[in-house]
């Protein structure tokens, strides 16, 4: 994926993705959408293999390009482990792209998560995109014995360890808490040299230099972010990455937990936002009723336009309620809504 250039008019592909027609070109992706699996319970979720493959096929019959997975060990609410279940749904998962939104490479360890994800890398054919981040929750690291504080230094030496296995004719990776040496992890992913590597990072100037220092491509989090926000993060990290030998008209970006629900009923939108969303996502309420589309289709077209002109290259969908229902829901009616946009 490549930044936008010259945004005209935008239409919809058969695969899922928002088009921007150039003037004398043909039409090339500008926005592609993914979706997260459902595995964090926002209320009644079975957490059963019947339900992650309807939505699974769901999905992949619908044309969206990608399926995730994100990832806690002890949260606030039931948690479905993330690698676990996109093992699962390879084959129900059709060409699309499946992706880490993100691992914990500090609170499960880099053998074990790079042993992980070269199997699922290798058992769908080299169709894994990894996404790494620190972890957010301090029960996650207080569950593994491993000190909270020192989250970052790790997250940066678990990125050259995952590296190391699975480029195993380069160096070995020797850091303070981590090291390769000695250790050969087979088979390796089908990829040669293995899945891109993103950093997931809300915008902050050390999370944009640990990006572009280290990463393949940004993951940012639309319920921590706003277009303006975005925008600005994206021009830092962009005149950031050459300092790097990184082109920035070609790094790519994602906008992950794009939590939502598609209603013109006001009872029935408010009824979601209160007793699912806020009591479940631990943010502020006026920030939560201003990020997180809970209503009519129109408002989440709007948004998803305004994250297109900030230079948003791909959005992961998740529904909160009656989930295989509102990504038809949103290809019914958001998506023609933000093929008709002008991004002018």
């Amino acid at each position: 994926m490549g930044g936008p250039t010259d945004i005209s008019a935008v239409s919809i592909s058969s695969a899922g993705q928002a088009l921007v027609a150039g003037p004398g070109e043909r039409d090339t992706p500008i926005v592609e959408f993914g979706v997260h699996l459902p595995l964090m319970d926002f209320g009644a979720n079975p957490y059963s293999l019947s339900h992650l493959t309807t939505y699974t096929r769901t999905a992949a019959d619908l044309g969206f390009g990608a399926v995730s997975v994100n990832d806690h060990m002890v949260f606030s609410v039931p948690w479905l482990d993330g690698p676990t279940a996109l093992a699962a749904m390879i084959e129900h998962s059709g060409a699309m792209t499946l992706a880490t939104t993100v691992s914990l490479p500090v609170v499960r360890g880099p053998v074990p998560l790079a042993k992980a994800l070269a199997a699922i890398d290798r058992l769908s054919d080299g169709r894994l995109f990894v996404a790494v981040g620190p972890g957010s929750s301090e029960k996650d690291f207080a569950s593994v014995g491993i000190d909270f504080a020192e989250r970052w230094v790790r997250l940066d030496e678990s990125i050259g360890a995952l590296r190391a296995f699975w480029r195993p004719e380069g160096p070995p990776f020797v850091g303070r808490f981590y090291a390769t040496e000695g250790i050969r992890l087979e088979p390796l992913p089908a990829r040669p040299g293995g899945p891109p590597i993103w950093i997931g990072s809300w915008g902050s100037d050390a999370g944009l230099r640990r990006v572009a220092r280290l990463a393949d491509g940004w993951l940012a989090s639309a319920y921590n972010t706003t277009p303006t926000e975005f925008a600005a993060a994206w021009a830092r990290l962009r005149a950031l990455l050459p300092t790097h030998g990184k082109d920035p008209t070609t790094f790519p970006n994602a906008l992950a937990t794009m939590w939502f629900h598609i209603t013109d009923d006001r009872h029935e939108a408010e009824r979601v936002l209160r007793e699912r969303v806020l009591p479940t996502i631990h943010r502020p309420e006026e920030i939560l009723r201003e990020r997180v589309p809970v209503g009519p289709a129109e408002v989440f077209a709007e948004k998803l336009v305004e994250f297109a002109r900030a230079g948003v290259q791909q959005v992961f969908l998740w529904p909160v309620a009656d989930e295989a229902r509102q990504l038809e829901l949103f290809c019914e009616r958001v998506r023609p809504l933000v093929s008709d946009a002008s991004l002018d």
